[in-house]
């Protein structure tokens, strides 16, 4: 499946929260540019907040019709103010769970978009999230929208107050960028693999949709250069190492073709992938980065980099397989 095919559907998964409600948002605002059709997905389980389990033929269709109409209120309400066609816009609700309704029904979708959990810090790093599960599992690039403030400023104040001495009530400012969003440009993480080549292609695409200029960026540690000419059996100096990461970033971008109209700039950074990719996220417009990563029990308890993003990015991640 080619990631920009607009004839295939963007998939979005919905629940009612403030973060799905961003998601279907974000959804259609891209279909709007593009002309592709959206697919609005509940997934649901026993286990919804609809009262005790129907007992009759009669009692699911109910259900189903409630379901239906549930999912008619959010898109009415997410699209209003957009430029979209409401007869390109499915409803579709399923038996199942969220994750697992989105991957199948996502799997030969242009994209899967969701809404960021609102999980504390500690409890997405132990627990995961369902956007990170799937960011995982699906074959398809997986966007990740994130509504403007979070649970973590709370959490934030929270500890702010515990730590100031005194009765004095603080509050914790986040610094802002300098750009406001509408100048900020999208962002794509490269390190050569095959996925970050997919992902750039994706930047790309998101910057020319959106009129947006686009910043690749190289985040290096020294064994992510290779072998170092001249310092084969000897660590290179970080100066070196520099120059070695620019080199390879500029082989790179000249094997790439970037098209009319669009800005690229790149920068080669010597520190680990998620802590420069997540700082980048805060002066970002979207974030795209490749799913190359640590994988089963490592990546549990170590997290990959396309998990840790997901997770703590700042501005809408997505991830491109």
């Amino acid at each position: 499946m080619n990631e920009f095919d607009v004839d295939a559907d963007i998939v979005v998964g919905v629940d009612g929260s403030d973060e799905s409600f961003a998601a279907l948002k974000w959804a259609l605002t891209e279909a709007s540019l593009t002309g592709q059709s959206v697919n609005a997905v509940f997934g649901w389980t026993n286990s919804w907040d609809m009262g005790s389990e129907p007992d009759s033929d009669e009692a699911w269709a109910k259900v189903r019709h409630d379901i239906a109409n549930e999912l008619r209120d959010w898109a009415d309400h997410a699209s209003q103010g957009i430029d979209f066609d409401p007869g390109k816009l499915k409803l579709t609700s399923v038996k199942a769970s969220g994750t697992a309704a989105l991957l199948q029904i996502g799997k030969d979708s242009q994209q899967i978009v969701v809404g960021r959990r609102s999980l504390g810090r500690v409890a997405r790093w132990f627990m995961g999230s369902l956007s990170a599960s799937l960011a995982e599992e699906a074959q398809v690039p997986v966007t990740v929208v994130r509504i403007a403030g979070s649970e973590d400023e709370s959490v934030t104040d929270a500890i702010a107050n515990a730590l100031t001495p005194g009765n004095k009530t603080v509050h914790y400012v986040q610094p802002r960028p300098a750009l406001e969003e509408s100048g900020r440009p999208v962002v794509v993480g490269v390190d050569g693999s095959e996925a970050s080549r997919r992902a750039f292609d994706f930047a790309l695409h998101e910057a020319r949709l959106h009129d947006r200029s686009l910043s690749v960026l190289f985040c290096w540690q020294l064994k992510d250069l290779g072998t170092v000419p001249g310092y084969e059996n000897a660590v290179a100096p970080v100066e070196i190492g520099q120059r070695r990461a620019e080199e390879i970033l500029s082989n790179l971008m000249n094997r790439v073709t970037i098209p009319e109209g669009v800005t690229v700039d790149t920068h080669a950074f010597h520190i680990p992938a998620s802590k420069g990719l997540i700082a980048a996220s805060r002066y970002a417009s979207h974030l795209i980065v490749g799913s190359r990563g640590l994988s089963g029990l490592d990546a549990h308890f170590l997290g990959s980099v396309s998990r840790q993003i997901v997770n703590f990015a700042e501005c809408t991640v997505t991830v491109v397989h």
